[in-house]
Formats: structure tokens, sequence, C-alpha cells
């Protein structure tokens, strides 16, 4: 079945250019868009989208999840209230993880599917957590985003805090995943929980591989003393003598608490940063700007949800104050993982990736003032579709690449069993 877009006010992503157009949208990884005029003669399979009144651009994407996160919403208060990062860490996330099995994980990822497709994302750069069941886990997420027809690029957390047992089983399952020819990264969880043998098997994993580290850095000062203690140097100088910033597909999440020369050595390096504003916020591990990183700096929830326009929103108005961040600023943040994407060689996230929006504007929206739109009006509420890879997902704001009631009845199951054994 061949996809058109009759009646398209398309905005180009990267021009801002607005172009009244019919689009053909060809299925595919390696799929495109196509411009007419007019219409072409149709075949009887094909499928066409009146956007009449509707914006049609490039989808969202996502550059640092945790899927594994989506069933804690409501979920039991943790048996000791948390005093420190390193206690939410222990008490809350860690907890949960840890009590994690293969269908529970399933229900995250569809559910987390659902949502990012229904506010727009068609791309999920994932860090994904589970000690008593990793085995498996990265293919149950993958065949998730399939069911539901979004691209992903996963990892496994990788960690030394459960033992070595489980630490090889990490890396062992991201072996095994990477193998198959799925895309993904190297995880590890924080240089505090990361050992020198751990860290070294997995930059070498990497290099293997073609791909980079996603790890969380200097997401709290805990991180950095515990580096300082225990290896004499800071986090990101003990990533660049590892050889992980070398590795151009590598994604270094938060970034908070980083000297000037760390800075220096991320701005001079091939890695990326995933900025994560609301969780920061959330762990009150501070708020710091983004100034003298360099512009390889993408947008991402840290599980807390999954809307990258409310992520861009939060980010700016936090940024004013804390780095005097512009329209413009906040947008290339925004879009930066199409560039990671492209940069390096990741399919899924092509021109075949679109979002129609339902924004009726009660002023007029051009490419002057477009990016005034992109934060004070523009929301998740205006996504009406979604095409991901060619493929329509969401049409008129319902799913219909798979059932949204049975995919939520599925997850409030499995997220009662998950309470259960959290109490």
């Amino acid at each position: 079945m061949t996809l058109y877009i009759k009646n398209a006010e398309f905005i180009d992503w990267e021009s801002l250019e607005f172009t009244k157009t019919n689009i053909e949208v060809i299925e595919g990884k390696k799929g495109g868009i196509r411009f007419f005029n007019t219409m072409p003669v149709l075949s009887a399979d094909s499928k066409i989208i009146d956007a009449k009144g509707k914006y049609v651009t490039k989808s969202f994407g996502c550059g640092h999840h945790h899927i594994y996160s989506t069933l804690a919403r409501g979920m039991p208060a943790p048996a000791k209230a948390p005093q420190n990062f390193v206690e939410i860490l222990k008490y809350v996330w860690w907890h949960l993880d840890k009590n994690l099995d293969l269908e529970m994980i399933r229900a995250s990822a569809l559910a987390s599917a659902l949502y990012c497709a229904k506010n727009g994302i068609s791309f999920v750069i994932d860090h994904h957590a589970s000690p008593f069941a990793v085995e498996g886990s990265l293919f149950t997420i993958k065949e998730a985003f399939d069911t539901i027809g979004l691209s992903c690029l996963l990892c496994y957390e990788i960690s030394d805090r459960d033992g070595e047992k489980i630490r090889d089983k990490g890396l062992e399952e991201t072996r095994n995943y990477l193998v198959a020819g799925n895309p993904g990264h190297v995880g590890l969880h924080a240089s505090f929980t990361v050992g020198d043998t751990l860290l070294e098997k997995a930059v070498a994993l990497a290099h293997e591989h073609d791909t980079g580290i996603h790890i969380h850095v200097a997401e709290d000062l805990a991180d950095q003393d515990h580096c300082l203690k225990t290896y004499n140097k800071r986090v990101v100088q003990r990533l660049f003598d590892a050889g992980a910033l070398d590795l151009g597909r590598s994604v270094f999440g938060h970034c908070l608490h980083l000297s000037e020369k760390e800075k220096k050595l991320l701005k001079n390096s091939k890695a990326w940063v995933a900025q994560n504003i609301e969780s920061n916020l959330n762990n009150n591990v501070g708020l710091m700007g983004y100034k003298g990183f360099g512009d390889r700096i993408m947008l991402g929830t840290d599980g807390m949800h999954s809307d990258m326009l409310r992520s861009a929103k939060a980010a700016f108005f936090v940024g004013q104050g804390t780095e005097g961040i512009s329209f413009p600023g906040i947008y290339d943040r925004f879009r930066n993982i199409h560039r990671f994407t492209r940069e390096n060689h990741f399919r899924g996230d092509g021109d075949n990736n679109l979002v129609i929006l339902d924004y009726n504007t009660p002023t007029n929206m051009n490419k002057d003032n477009f990016l005034g739109h992109f934060v004070f009006g523009i929301d998740s509420c205006h996504v009406d579709s979604l095409i991901s890879s060619g493929k329509l997902i969401v049409e008129n704001k319902k799913l219909v690449s798979a059932s949204e009631e049975d995919i939520l009845s599925f997850a409030r199951e499995m997220g009662t069993k998950l309470w259960e054994k959290l109490t």
C-alpha cells in the first residue's frame, strides 16, 4: 500500500520553509517522500490522508528514555523515604528494576511505544535495566516497538552493582542483540557502579560492533565523588582514558556536574550529550547550563514520560536562567537526534517519518515566527497522525497499528503484578 498526504502544509524541519504540496510516502527503513503539485493517478490499494488545515513535518525522537519505568506511575511508596540521589536509586529504581520479568518488560515497552506514537515520536533511544530478567530483554523491547511500528536504538544498562554473574549476563545480552544485526549501544549505568574491568570490556565490545557507549555521566555529585575517591580522576576523564569518547555513536546522559576541563573533553570528542531537565528537577540533582559543551546536545525524557514537546519546553524555560538559551537553541536540541542518527548511519529515522499537527493557531504561523509557536503553542495534544518509516501508526489521534485497549489492559495487569512484588 502506498500512502499519500494531500493538501499538506509541509514544514521542512531544517530550513523551516513552508510549502503547500501533496506528498507520496514510501514505506520502509530506506524509504523517503516525494512532493507533487497535483495528485498522481492512484492505484486501488493507495491510502490517502487529507491534511487540509493541518501541518506536516518530520516526526520527533527521544534521545534518552527508560522504558522499564513505564509501570511506575502510581507505584507504592518506597520502604524508606530517600534522602539523596543514591537513595532514590536504591529504594525506588533499583528496587523496581530488580522485580521486572519479561512479561512486565513487554508491557512496559508496548505502553511506552503507544505513548510515544501518540505524542509524535517515531524514534527512541532507550537505556534498559532488569537485573533478574536480563536474557531476552532487549529482544522483547524491540519486538514490542516493532508491533507498534516505531524504530528504536536499544542497550542494556550493564553494571557491577548486582555482582559479576548479572554483569556478565548484561554483556552477553548486549553481544547477542548486536550480533543479530540490531541497532544498539553498549549500555552502562554510571561510573560509580562500573568497575575498570567492566568499562574495559564495554568499550572493547562497542569497538567490536562499531557502536558507542550509552551511560549516565555525573548526574549527581556522588558520581564525581566516587570517581575521584576510587580512581583519582573525574568521570569524563575516566571515560576519556578508557576510549569511550573516541566512539562517535556514544551517548552520555545528563552531564551535570562537570569541570571546565571535562566540558572541553566532551566538546572535542565524538560523543553526544542527552539533556533530561525534568528528571534532574524531580531528583533534585541540580540545574546546570550546557555552555561550553559544543553543539552535540539532544533532548531526552529519562523515562519521566514519552512527550518530547514537553521536554523541549521544560528545557527552554529552565535554560533561560541557566544558560540564556534561545528559540533556535532549544529547537536545535529538540531536532539534534536526527543529526545523531544521520551522522552515525542509524536506520529508522528517515524522511518518511512524519507527524501531522492539527494546530488551529489563533495567529499566523510562518517561517519567520515558527519557533515562537514551537515554544509557546505546539503541544502533543496537536498530534493528529504519525507516520513511521512510511507506515501510518496513528490516525486522527487513534493508534491504528495495534489495539490501544489491549495494550493498556495488559499494562495494568502487569503493573498490578509488579506492585505486589514491590510491597
